[in-house]
Formats: structure tokens, C-alpha cells, sequence
């Protein structure tokens, strides 16, 4: 029998309301980092999930094209309160990064300088690194319990670093690994939660029984239909309105199929928009293009909304609502792209949820995602080293090393592997350390 703190949700919306808020505005670090930033708020400290509901979670993103944190916190908002805590939790991961980029985006392309907060970049940039090493070793020393495990984990660094084989290819051999795995060593692939989680109250979330995690055929076929109005709604009114060549339009149906190929997150797509909105739409330039990498990697909100600095550029600088509407023919472009990109990730949330919880406990389905993980750890610590490398020799191998990048970076480490430092506050520091060693230099 279901017993009252079964039926009673542990997490009340408004707690969860404000939490969702504040990581929106605090979520730095790109994927690595706002990963990192929601295990120790929501896992470690308000104990609102366990690990092992928290890996299952977090490895059916990484199998999704598209932002694997904002996903993740779609899946957490869905798990405490919903399809509506779903979408506030996923939204609010994102509203703030698009509100900010629009301003930076604009003082970049009005005043060609962003050297007000150059300093306090300087300073976050080293920080990020070390929190994505803190990233890969949170998620290493909770889930490579043995040494076939972490067999994976160096292949996978091997094979994305050295012989830069595309994250997906990785991740469908980890996966198959996992399987065969499961099947011949069940004992590697059978990950047990920390011995912490034996003890920990159960919740609502812990619960597959809660009535919005199951199935439902009716559910699905209502979350198809609300997915396509979102998206034929406003491609049919800009197509009415400005037709299907202008620039709007195209923005809109380019980011609609970025959306559907970012397997491996935003470095992983890059690419393929660079290509596309510097090559063939020519929205900017090469140049502008990589300001708005570094504005997307110093901002709060995922990687992959350098998207929306790149429209807000095209719109801009094409005076797309005409003359003296430059601010906001950008604003609009950024607004835009934002909702067609990220649509397609509260869909692939919603829909694949139900399932998703009803595989707990299934070893044919846990040992591919143990596998997963495993080959994660790899690749996060491939993408500390690609920060590493471009904030340490901004100018390349042949380039002199930066120091005063070298100690923020180990002040953070420090701080946040020794002393348990909070993120929030590491990054404050280091800003401030930044923005003084900026004038110093």
C-alpha cells in the first residue's frame, strides 16, 4: 500500500520555482559546469534526488541531440512537478542567458567593445576550466568502480582527443559496450547508488509510481500535437508575413535542423553553423563569430545560445524591420532562433520521460547507460583540456603562456576540490581577481 509520503511531493513547486530561477542566472561553465552546479545543489545538498536517479536522468541527455544540461534540468523539473514544472525548469535555464546575450550582443555590435567586462571575464575564464575538471571528477569517482570502466573512460578520451572521432560514434560504442557488458559481466554494469543513498528519504521524484511518469499512449499523442503547433504555428505566420526567403524564415528553419544534429553538445555543432550562418547566409563574419563563442562561454545558460548572438547580429546588421529598428530587428532574430532551437529538446523530455523511468532496475537498459557515463568522463576531461588550452596559450603552442590565467585556474581547483568551495563563489572571486590582474598586466 502507497503510504502518505508517497503521495505528498517532497519538493514544493515554489522551492523548486526559486531554484530553477537562480540557476538560470548562476549557470556558468557550459555543459560540464551547469551539470556539475545541479548534482551538488540538487544530489548533495538539498537531497532531492539520489545519484543514481540523478545518472539515469543526466544519461538519457547525453543520448539526445541537443543542450545536454538544459535537458537535464527539463527532466528534473518534469520528475518533481510535471510537464509544467518540466517546461519552467527548462525555460528558466534559458531566458536569462537570451536576456543577457541581447545586451552584450548590443553593446558588442553598437560600440565594437566589450572591455568593461573584460576583466571580470579574464578572471572566470580559468575558473571554468577548473570546474569542469571538478565535473569530470565528480562524475569519475562516483561511477568508475572498476577498472573495465575506466578502460572506457580513457578510450573515449583517446578517441575524441587524439583521433577526434565524433562524440556520437563514442557514445554508441560505449553504449555497446555497456550492453555486452551487462549481459557477460553483469557485476562491472551493476551500479549501485553511495552508500549515503541507502538513507536518504524517499521523495516523491523517487517514486516511478507518480501518475505523471507513466505512459500514456493519450499523454503522448497530446504532446505531439502541442509540439507541432509550437512549431508550424509560427513558421506558417513568418512565412505569411515575410515570406519564405527572408532572412527570419531561414534562421528559423536553419536552427530548427541545427536543433535535430547537435549530438555532443554545442562544440560539436559548431561547425555546422558556422558553415551555414558565416558561409553560406553570410549573418556575420569569422570574426564576429568567434567574439560570440567567447561571449557564449563567459555567460550563464548553455553553450549552444551563441545561436542567439549570431541571429541577433544577422538581424542587426540587415536592419530586418527596416531602418532605425536595428536593436530590434536583433532582438527579435535572437528570440526567434532561441524558441526553434530548444523547442525540439522540451519535446524529446516529455515524450521520452515516461519511458525513460520505467527502465530503473532494468539491467538491459542500465548497463548501456553505465557505459555511457563511463565514456562521459572522458570527454568532459577532453573538454577541460580544450579550455585549458585556450585560456592558458590564448595565442597558440608558439604563444607564451599565461600566468596569471594559470593561478586563477589553480586558486579555483583549490577552492573548489579541497575546500568544497560553493561554484557561485569561486566565480565571484575569481572575477574579482581577474578584473584586478587585468589591470596589472
Amino acid at each position: 500500500m502507497q503510504n502518505k509520503q508517497d503521495s505528498t511531493p517532497a519538493v514544493a513547486f515554489g522551492q523548486a520555482l526559486w531554484f530553477w530561477v537562480k540557476l538560470g542566472f548562476i549557470s556558468f561553465g557550459g555543459p560540464a559546469g551547469q551539470i556539475s552546479i545541479m548534482h551538488q545543489e540538487i544530489v548533495e545538498k538539498r537531497r532531492w534526488l539520489s545519484e543514481r536517479r540523478f545518472l539515469h536522468a543526466l544519461n538519457y541527455c547525453m543520448m539526445l541531440p541537443g543542450p545536454e544540461a538544459q535537458q537535464l534540468a527539463t527532466y528534473l523539473g518534469w520528475l518533481f512537478h510535471g510537464s509544467w514544472g518540466g517546461i519552467v525548469a527548462g525555460a528558466l535555464f534559458v531566458l536569462p542567458s537570451l536576456v543577457i546575450l541581447i545586451v552584450l550582443s548590443w553593446i558588442y555590435i553598437a560600440f565594437g567593445d566589450v572591455a568593461l567586462v573584460a576583466g571580470i571575464f579574464y578572471g572566470i575564464k580559468p575558473a571554468v576550466t577548473a570546474i569542469v575538471v571538478q565535473a569530470a571528477y565528480r562524475i569519475g569517482s562516483k561511477t568508475l568502480k572498476h577498472p573495465w570502466l575506466w578502460g572506457i573512460a580513457a578510450a573515449s578520451f583517446v578517441a575524441i582527443f587524439a583521433l577526434k572521432v565524433p562524440f556520437p560514434l563514442i557514445v554508441i560504442g560505449a553504449a555497446l559496450l555497456g550492453y555486452l557488458g551487462g549481459r557477460w559481466a553483469p557485476e562491472i554494469f551493476n551500479q549501485t547508488g553511495p552508500a549515503t543513498d541507502q538513507h536518504q528519504a524517499p521523495t516523491e521524484a523517487e517514486h516511478p509510481s507518480a501518475p505523471h511518469t507513466q505512459y500514456s499512449s493519450v499523454r503522448l499523442a497530446q504532446i505531439l500535437a502541442i509540439g507541432a503547433f509550437c512549431w508550424v504555428i509560427p513558421m506558417g505566420l513568418l512565412t505569411a508575413w515575410v515570406g519564405w526567403h527572408h532572412d527570419y524564415t531561414q534562421m528559423a528553419w536553419f536552427f530548427t535542423k541545427a536543433a535535430l544534429v547537435t549530438f555532443g553538445g554545442a562544440y560539436a555543432v559548431l561547425p555546422y553553423v558556422y558553415q551555414g550562418a558565416v558561409v553560406n547566409f553570410g549573418w556575420l563574419s569569422p570574426q564576429q563569430m568567434i567574439d560570440g563563442l567567447a561571449l557564449g562561454e563567459t555567460t550563464p545558460g548553455p553553450l549552444i545560445m551563441v545561436v542567439a548572438f549570431v541571429a541577433f547580429v544577422g538581424g542587426f546588421s540587415g536592419e530586418l524591420l527596416g531602418p532605425n529598428m536595428d536593436f530590434w530587428s536583433g532582438a527579435l532574430a535572437a528570440t526567434l532562433v532561441t524558441w526553434f532551437t530548444f523547442l525540439p529538446s522540451f519535446l524529446f523530455i516529455l515524450i521520452g520521460g515516461p519511458l525513460v523511468e520505467s527502465t530503473h532496475g532494468r539491467l538491459s537498459f542500465t548497463a548501456p547507460l553505465t557505459g555511457i557515463t563511463a565514456s562521459v568522463v572522458g570527454v568532459i576531461l577532453n573538454l577541460a583540456l580544450f579550455f585549458g588550452f585556450h585560456v592558458l596559450w590564448p595565442e597558440g603552442w608558439n604563444g607564451p603562456l599565461d600566468w596569471p590565467s594559470l593561478l586563477i585556474a589553480l586558486v579555483a581547483a583549490v577552492a573548489l576540490l579541497k575546500f568544497k568551495r560553493g561554484i557561485i563563489e569561486v566565480l565571484l572571486v575569481c572575477g574579482v581577481l581577474g578584473l584586478a590582474l587585468k589591470n596589472l598586466i
